[in-house]
């Protein structure tokens, strides 16, 4: 490894990136901040191409500025799907780790192969000009321009870099609030829309299993009442005040024995909202039959 002192600026920023964007993504706490989407965005489209351009073209006379900001967003594209597709074919598959370990290797090995080929090439190697770019960016707006027309346009221009960047930022870190609903379903004994138990005899009962999912963006306190030809059935206490957070589901196997016999009888499983027991919020039922054991 080389030492730290000939590490150019640029190499360094990308290696420091790439680190910062591992911990926000792993540690726990770090990774509901949305600087984690702010970082792993130049994590995904910009670093792996740009560590793979400065190993390729080491020299300051390779490429220009902007040919290696265009090729580094280009190979971003390209190297982060075939990163992807080798790991489809191992056990690791496509899931979030593997892909941040692959991609954070490719990054720092391209960028210290950049390292070593630009010191073989000494004062002709690339390097970004930061200080430079600074000076000339101080000077534009702590030195007196030429003409109070220049000034002002400087003065906008950097507003306007400004207000691009808190915006882009604003909209990353602000995902857009989806549709609100709620998934009440019923599943059959094999856990399948199926297959439902409708024909009893006495002493049989009807077996299923309810699930909830809450999609409202907030915490919202369901309660499962079951009904039979519009008669409310005692619920067990594990289905009243079921309190679930946004995105969160809940599952649970419930039993029902009926104690009357009939033909096509409602067997109604209501789900209601927020302690407002007058009106159902979703509504799902079986017709059943139940006849004595042997008629």
């Amino acid at each position: 490894m080389p030492d730290k002192k000939q590490i150019p600026t640029d190499i360094k920023l990308v290696i420091a990136l790439v680190l910062i964007t591992d911990l926000f993504v792993l540690v726990p706490f770090l990774s509901d901040s949305p600087i984690r989407t702010i970082l792993g965005l130049p994590m995904v489209l910009f670093l792996p191409g740009y560590a793979l351009i400065a190993a390729l073209f080491p020299g300051k006379d390779d490429l220009d500025g902007i040919e290696r900001i265009a090729l580094s967003f280009g190979l971003s594209i390209a190297v982060v799907p075939l990163i992807g597709l080798g790991l489809n074919y191992t056990s690791w598959g496509i899931r979030l780790v593997p892909i941040l370990v692959f991609l954070t290797n490719f990054i720092i090995i391209m960028s210290f192969v950049a390292v070593y080929r630009r010191e073989a090439l000494g004062e002709d190697a690339f390097s970004v000009p930061f200080r430079e770019m600074y000076e000339s960016f101080s000077a534009g707006i702590t030195e007196k321009p030429g003409s109070r027309l220049d000034r002002i346009l400087t003065i906008i221009l950097v507003i306007s870099i400004i207000a691009s960047v808190m915006t882009l930022i604003y909209v990353v870190a602000t995902p857009k609030q989806g549709e609100k609903f709620t998934e009440f379903y019923i599943l059959g004994p094999e856990r399948m829309a199926d297959n439902y138990r409708t024909q009893l005899v006495m002493g049989e009962s009807v077996d299923v299993i309810i699930g909830i999912v809450n999609h409202e963006y907030s915490v919202v306190n369901y309660s499962v009442v079951i009904k039979l030809d519009d008669e409310i059935i005692e619920s067990p206490q594990s289905l009243q005040h079921i309190a679930l957070a946004h995105n969160v589901s809940w599952e649970k196997p419930v039993s029902f024995l009926p104690s009357v016999k009939g033909t096509d009888m409602k067997l109604q499983y209501l789900l209601y909202r927020d302690d407002n027991m007058t009106e159902p919020y979703r509504d799902l039922h079986l017709w059943i039959s139940v006849r004595e054991d042997g008629s």
